[in-house]
């Protein structure tokens, strides 16, 4: 009698794997469900793009050229919604199913159908949410903030197929998110402790927890939106007792965690890439920890730091001053200990380290105009301007897509077994972090001179910076072509990789071995 060992089992059930459009739709593969979130989000970005595009063109010269304020006010909604829910969450999601395993040395996430469940509902998220443009009434066009009473009162019918989108999408990041934390909690290599996790592990476990305090949050918000609208409650409308600011509230309750939900994966990619292309280990591993875990915790403390104007008691005002100032503390001892691993490194400059570099300084810059909004009295000043726009901005695009790429760059070799090409690579990151600058450095000027945000026309004073602005916006937009053209190229061959792309990095996450099939682990991963 022959006994079946668990690798043959292993085998026999790979040798009947579905091929084509089944392989994707069915696939429980990490990597597979990885692939896909990063190609829709992908997707996502140059249709999110599209419609900056438009706003951009239509502020190219001061008056009404192209497009209606309606369809402005849509597109503007449209744009933020597509790049935070469609392009920046699913896109660090992939990176986390690609990754985490092969970082904790576990042979997929644990909870392997709900996470293509968890992809497959997305795209018809964004389906609903695109189709609702077509109605006779047009699309959302509240913002994409969607504040009561534009959203109840005074929105078109739209808003219920707004509302399901928000839903479903919230729904997604859920499921994504408890498959995070069981997958690390669960399923770590032996040997492999809390303290020996790489920093990109920590900062998604981090990440996952602040998705499921919040998310509920947001499914609540707009289901009391859609029964304003549609169910004669009063939540948000003061006529019938409601109050319009506790809108506010809830949605930044949900909003400000969220933003940091879009940038502490960019401090896990950043804290891998830095010491690999410094060869040094990373300073200061266990206060990067802290650190990460005190921003998520603070995020909650800071939300009112939004409603600044709409007037609120001295002390609550203070409080949320000096709460969003001290948030501030925890990020600089990130950017101090990125400094100090690359302080006397060997340092070489291919292209993810370039983006890495770009990131620092820019997300500090985003970071610096941010405590300049902490400051109430000068809020009053900037509040709703472009210098809003400007400061979150250089923390959303030059902070967290600027980390996409570079985690893009940085794993290619590993994920197609080819080299990108170097060359093209430097010239899209030139072109990105020149036009990137060009885009949203004036936004600082006209913002602080009084431009208000959202508006399609504007005073003539303003017309020079918005035409430079909207040069480099159309330059940035051009540039991610080159981004695609680099990665067509590298799926479909050149030069081959070899096993440790970035040789002589110390620290690299390939030093977990690949884990045997189902858990059969026979020896502990060597962990640096």
């Amino acid at each position: 009698m022959s006994t079946v060992t668990t690798a043959d089992h292993h085998d026999a059930h790979h040798d009947h794997k579905p091929t084509g459009i089944k392989r994707w739709l069915f696939t429980t593969n990490h990597k597979d469900i990885g692939s896909l979130y990063l190609l829709f989000a992908l997707a996502m970005f140059f249709l999110g793009g599209a419609m900056a595009m438009v706003i951009r063109l239509e502020l190219f010269q001061p008056g009404m050229q192209f497009v209606e304020p309606q369809f402005f006010n849509q597109m503007t909604t449209m744009h933020g919604l597509i790049m935070v829910f469609g392009a920046v969450m699913p896109a660090f999601t992939g990176l986390a199913n690609w990754m985490i395993p092969m970082m904790i040395g576990a042979p997929d996430m644990a909870l392997p159908r709900m996470n293509n469940w968890s992809f497959w509902i997305l795209p018809f998220a964004f389906l609903i949410l695109i189709i609702s443009m077509f109605l006779p009434g047009g699309g959302p066009d509240f913002g994409w903030t969607f504040y009561a009473p534009l959203s109840t009162t005074y929105s078109n019918d739209s808003t219920a197929l707004f509302v399901f989108a928000i839903h479903i999408m919230g729904i997604s990041s859920i499921m994504g998110a408890i498959n995070v934390i069981v997958t690390i909690v669960n399923m770590r290599a032996p040997g492999m402790t809390w303290m020996k996790l790489p920093l990109f592990v920590w900062t998604w476990l981090i990440t996952a927890f602040l998705l499921i305090m919040v998310m509920p949050v947001l499914a609540g918000l707009v289901t009391m939106v859609l029964t304003d609208k549609y169910f004669a409650t009063s939540f948000f409308d003061a006529a019938g007792g409601g109050d319009p600011v506790l809108f506010q509230h809830i949605f930044w309750f949900f909003g400000h965690p969220e933003v940091y939900i879009m940038i502490l994966p960019a401090f896990g990619i950043i804290s891998a890439i830095v010491p690999t292309f410094a060869r040094k280990k990373l300073f200061g591993y266990a206060s990067m920890v802290y650190a990460t875990a005190s921003i998520a915790i603070l995020s909650f403390l800071v939300w009112a730091h939004h409603m600044f104007t709409t007037g609120m008691p001295v002390y609550a005002t203070l409080f949320f001053m000096y709460t969003t100032m001290l948030i501030a503390v925890p990020t600089g001892v990130k950017v101090f200990n990125w400094v100090a691993t690359m302080w006397r490194g060997a340092m070489t400059f291919e292209v993810p380290m370039m983006f890495a570099l770009a990131f620092i300084v820019l997300f500090t810059i985003g970071g610096l105009s941010g405590v300049m909004l902490a400051i109430a009295p000068v809020d009053f000043q900037y509040h709703d301007t472009y210098f809003v726009v400007a400061h979150f901005h250089y923390v959303l695009v030059s902070g967290a897509v600027f980390s996409l790429v570079a985690a893009a760059y940085y794993w290619l070799p590993k994920w197609t077994g080819h080299m990108y090409d170097e060359k093209l690579g430097q010239l899209h990151f030139w072109c990105s972090v020149i036009s990137v600058n060009l885009l949203f450095f004036p936004m600082h000027f006209v913002g602080l001179a009084g431009m208000p945000r959202r508006i399609p026309d504007y005073a003539l004073q303003f017309a020079d910076f918005n035409a430079f602005i909207s040069v480099g916006g159309f330059l940035f937009g051009l540039s991610q072509l080159i981004f695609v053209w680099v990665l067509v190229k590298c799926i479909r061959g050149g030069e081959k990789a070899p096993a440790k792309p970035w040789e002589g990095a110390e620290g690299l996450e390939w030093e977990v071995p690949s884990p045997a099939p189902y858990h059969t682990f026979d020896t502990p991963p060597q962990v640096k």
